[in-house]
């Protein structure tokens, strides 16, 4: 067990105690990672904002329900991605404007920071496109860094089916932006020649 989730296994146990001060600890140590995933997912920083208080007022509703069966950030985690499917499936998945400049890193394989942001706008529609659980799973495993087995217990889905997910992510948007730098044509395209 790592000195994170020792902490966050006797966090969760002193608020389950009625520590109230407790749960603010757990909060403040999650809330950045929490906000990240709901933002990568919903592209919306209003939104993503609501997603983030909303996972944190369910938490603080539902604790008695972490079973301790995987971390707490894991079971977070898990908490974040559904309530952002409801959110999404609340806002009937509208347009949104591309996130500004400055909230991600620019693109390290990107040759200087004009193409990287000149590129921003097709990678985050591509992402968008993706259905909702390759969406999540690349997310989570490539964009979140989480491991594969985090990204399975967050899910709630097995390894075999996240690493499914991921690969089959990635792929479509490899097809789907394949003709960004123009030297390279789409794994579709070259399949069919």
């Amino acid at each position: 067990m790592t000195d994170r989730a020792a902490d966050d296994a006797a966090l969760i146990e002193q608020y389950l105690a009625g520590d109230v001060d407790a749960f603010d600890s757990l909060m403040r140590a999650h809330e950045d990672r929490v906000f990240s995933i709901c933002l990568r997912m919903l592209r919306d920083r209003e939104a993503a904002l609501d997603a983030t208080q909303e996972t944190f007022i369910a938490v603080f509703r539902k604790a008695d329900r972490f079973a301790g069966r995987s971390a707490f950030s894991t079971w977070l985690y898990r908490v974040a991605v559904n309530t952002c499917y409801d959110v999404a499936r609340r806002t009937q998945r509208r347009k949104t404007d591309p996130l500004p400049e400055g909230i991600d890193p620019t693109d390290p394989t990107a040759g200087d920071e004009f193409e990287s942001a000149e590129v921003r706008p097709e990678i985050e529609e591509a992402l968008d496109s993706l259905p909702a659980e390759f969406k999540a799973a690349v997310i989570l495993s490539d964009l979140e860094g989480l491991s594969l087995e985090t990204v399975s217990d967050a899910l709630g889905v097995p390894i075999g089916t996240v690493k499914s997910r991921v690969f089959r992510g990635r792929r479509l948007l490899a097809d789907s932006l394949g003709n960004l730098r123009g030297d390279h044509k789409s794994q579709s395209e070259e399949t069919n020649a």
